[in-house]
């Protein structure tokens, strides 16, 4: 892979992940509620998830969900059905100051929301294949294409991680100096509301 095709690559992938979508808006929402500690476990979660469907896309097993409406579909249902129970949490949040809300998640519940959140979408994968392919060297063999696919894979992650990793920052920091028990029981709200959102979006959105 010639570096001006790389360096485009990784143009481009921070000029996506700056862009608007659903996974840079969860990290926003669990930062602004939870804290800039709670979103970077966040951010760490997806990316680890962005790892697997890398694999995936590599492996050619993002090929087989895609051809699969059924096991498609699945994902997404279960995708769907993780973004109403975390509303349903958020909800009942309500006034809980954010020290207390974030004292009852490990960094492991945290990582696994990011996580499971970035798995259950295989619109991810469909992005992977429709994308990636265009960044690599013509005629490869496969062995080739699924080793500069998974460069592409770890550049790709290398600029999400730059890109979310400075927005859990800057809206946990933010939410912070403004935060009271008021500003803290509407931000639940809003959590609950945009997961609901997310999760119509992973259902009917195509």
């Amino acid at each position: 892979m010639e570096l001006g095709v790389w360096s485009a690559f990784f143009a481009a992938s921070l000029v996506l992940a700056f862009a608007p979508g659903p996974d840079n808006l969860f990290v926003l929402v669990q930062s602004a509620a939870l804290g800039a500690r709670a979103g970077l476990w966040v951010v760490a979660g997806l990316l680890t998830g962005i790892v697997l469907q890398t694999l995936a896309a590599a492996l050619g097993i993002a090929a087989v969900v895609a051809a699969s409406p059924a096991l498609f579909w699945g994902i997404r249902i279960l995708g769907a059905a993780y973004l109403f129970y975390l509303a349903f949490g958020a909800w009942r949040a309500g006034k809980a100051p954010r020290a207390s809300v974030y004292e009852s998640f490990s960094a492991f519940s945290l990582w696994r929301r990011g996580f499971v959140m970035n798995v259950t979408n295989p619109k991810v994968q469909i992005f992977f294949l429709a994308f990636f392919p265009q960044f690599v060297s013509p005629g490869a063999d496969s062995w080739q294409t699924a080793l500069e696919m998974t460069i592409l894979g770890a550049t790709f992650g290398a600029a999400t991680a730059l890109v979310f990793s400075f927005v859990a920052v800057f809206a946990g920091k933010l939410a912070d100096k403004l935060r009271t028990p008021r500003v803290q029981f509407f931000l639940n709200r809003i959590s609950a509301v945009i997961f609901v959102l997310l999760a119509l979006a992973a259902l009917f959105d195509y």
